[in-house]
């Protein structure tokens, strides 16, 4: 007969505190990786068009043009990317999920009657969700290199509004991604605002010590309003015939 003070057992994937402890972070960056795989597969997302930017970018603000305009931009590559003769949402509109640009990303793809991907993340200081995302496509992340390995993952573009350290280190880590080749193929980057980024970034003194060669240059492109933005990115960015979904953006190897 079975004593009352015998010891129970449950399976350790059902077992809270083992989940949250040090011992389990692999498998925690393991969900992070599956469960958004999974995800996007089941709504059929084959890639996207990523927008970073400022969560401070408010729409009353003095920078508020940002807003707008980024709002804009996503609403025309949405009306776009609807209107590609594919059974897949091609081109989905990606975002950190947060405040400011990211908002403005996502309301731009709603105005169109499209869908949106929102990448977040939990932070010391919450990161609210926005409204915007589509909610099957609403991700939060614990691991700032998982969610940018979904960021680069499916990106067919990017496209950079003015931010802070974390756009920096958004923008920088594709701009690796390009300059080393690491990517099979080509991810066009668009800077949005070029008065904004000539000044945080000076990329003729990066050429000038040597740090970056001049063809590094052509790693990126500047607009300034969205139209013009919207041209470029249907210009640079390729579409393909890949069916697969998701489409990643594979890794060279041996190269």
């Amino acid at each position: 007969m079975k004593s009352k003070d015998s010891p129970t057992s449950s399976l350790a994937y059902e077992d809270a505190d083992f989940l949250a402890s040090d011992d389990a972070r692999p498998l925690r960056i393991i969900a992070e990786y599956l469960d958004p795989l999974r995800r996007f597969r089941r709504e059929r997302v084959h890639d996207t068009i990523v927008f970073f930017g400022s969560a401070r970018l408010a729409e009353e603000g003095p920078l508020g043009r940002f807003y707008a305009e980024a709002r804009e931009l996503a609403r025309l590559l949405t009306l776009w990317s609807m209107s590609l003769p594919s059974h897949l949402h091609r081109l989905v509109i990606c975002s950190g999920g947060g405040g400011g640009i990211m908002e403005a990303a996502n309301r731009g793809a709603s105005d169109a009657g499209g869908r949106s991907i929102g990448l977040n993340i939990g932070l010391p200081h919450e990161q609210r969700a926005n409204p915007y995302v589509t909610r099957e496509l609403a991700f939060k992340f614990r691991y700032f290199f998982m969610r940018k390995l979904w960021f680069s993952h499916l990106a067919r573009a990017l496209v950079v509004f003015p931010g802070g350290f974390g756009t920096l280190d958004e923008l920088t880590e594709v701009l690796t991604l390009a300059q080393t080749h690491k990517l099979a193929r080509k991810v066009p980057v668009i800077l949005y605002g070029p008065d904004y980024w000539n000044e945080i970034i000076n990329f003729e003194a990066l050429v000038r010590h040597g740090m970056i060669s001049r063809d590094d240059l052509q790693l990126f492109e500047f607009a300034d309003d969205p139209a013009a933005a919207f041209k470029l990115l249907q210009k640079r960015v390729d579409i393909g015939t890949d069916e697969t979904t998701p489409a990643f953006a594979r890794s060279r190897c041996g190269e």
